[in-house]
């Protein structure tokens, strides 16, 4: 059959390419050992600066508590609060710690010891999260001053209530359980979308597409057969993803394999169909280049990929359904994690699926051919 040996020259020009081949082990490699540690969304190290008023053995106890934990450096003890924040203006503290004067007199007298918490607020995920985990660290100083003190024996008690969380799914909070299958989507995407969006337009820089347009091939034995060589570039990626995703992290599937491959075929067929209608509508690489990036870069943003959907919004979570990358990175996600069966997905299955018709449709209708 004709698109055999169709199907066959495009594979022969990916092996003859020194670049390409590579490309499919290179980009894997990379992005799954860099970045989920460097996209990682954990807040540690955070740069504390203290002002302590008091100069007391319980002042210095809550400097060392707070000092000891993960999540905070010391850098400076300041004089006084102007100090402080000369030292967040200058980036060499990222929050203030202030503590009373008469903060031990108060706690042995009253009860009552009072600190302050400021924090920078121009990343506003760094200010909230180190603020809750240095009010966390004034708390349990507060618990561990009641029971050395013997405040727990008073007469009249207060019933305690014991909490003990349980994460499901992702039981230790490792936010690179949670990137790792939506990397492997993100090269996907990048594979599957680019290289069909860079073919035909190629082709007409080097005028071979003026050869294909004489003979008597079809639209759709043509796109067919610019489609398929990704189909394997794709699963092939997608294995050695997972493979190293097990070899690394110890990551495997808690669902079902064959779960994944069937949505990765929709996947890779709905990326690539964009990728052919851009090229199919642009006039030089460089341009079907930058109208790729433009799709891509909206796609990664408004996917859940490093900040949930739910968070986004409404308006912003609506267009988000008409984003294809957000379903199977939700899918990867719960087959990954949950293990979730063919049966809870149909709804994300039914939207890629929509997607994929669509865009492979209006490739083939696109596809200007001349005899």
């Amino acid at each position: 059959m004709v698109i055999g040996y169709l199907i066959e020259k495009e594979l022969k020009q990916i092996v003859r390419n020194k670049f390409l081949p590579k490309l499919f082990f290179m980009l894997p490699t990379v992005m799954l050992l860099i970045m989920p540690w460097a996209a990682n969304q954990e807040v540690k190290g955070l740069k504390l600066s203290v002002v302590d008023n008091d100069h007391s053995s319980m002042s210095r106890r809550l400097i060392q508590k707070a000092d000891a934990s993960e999540y905070f450096t010391l850098t400076d003890v300041s004089a006084s609060n102007k100090k402080a924040l000369h030292s967040v203006e200058s980036g060499d503290a990222d929050l203030i710690l202030e503590i009373e004067k008469g903060f031990e007199k108060n706690l042995e007298t009253t009860g009552i010891g009072r600190v302050m918490i400021s924090a920078n607020a121009v990343n506003g995920v760094k200010s909230g999260l180190g603020s809750s985990y240095l009010g966390s660290i004034v708390t349990d100083f507060s618990n561990d001053m009641k029971e050395e003190t013997g405040l727990k024996n008073m007469a009249v008690r207060v019933q305690k209530f014991n909490t003990a969380p349980y994460y499901e799914f992702n039981p230790h909070l490792d936010y690179k359980v949670f990137m790792v299958p939506a990397l492997m989507v993100m090269m996907l995407t990048l594979l599957s979308g680019f290289l069909p969006a860079l073919n035909i337009v190629g082709e007409k820089e080097k005028g071979t597409i003026e050869q294909m347009n004489v003979t008597p091939v079809g639209k759709f034995p043509f796109v067919l057969s610019k489609l398929a060589p990704y189909w394997l570039v794709g699963f092939l990626v997608l294995t050695y993803s997972m493979l190293l995703a097990w070899l690394v992290y110890g990551l495997v599937p808690a669902g079902n394999l064959l779960t994944i491959y069937l949505f990765a075929t929709i996947y890779i067929l709905v990326v690539s169909g964009l990728g052919l209608v851009i090229s199919n509508n642009s006039a030089t690489m460089q341009q079907a280049l930058f109208v790729m990036f433009f799709f891509l870069m909206i796609f990664i943003l408004m996917s859940g990929l490093f900040t949930p959907v739910s968070s986004m919004p409404e308006w912003a979570q609506m267009l988000t359904k008409l984003n294809p990358l957000r379903y199977f990175i939700e899918v990867m996600r719960m087959v990954y994690l949950k293990g979730s069966s063919f049966t809870e997905l149909i709804p994300y299955f039914r939207a890629l699926t929509i997607f994929a018709v669509v865009l492979n449709v209006w490739a083939i209708l696109s596809y200007k051919k001349s005899n």
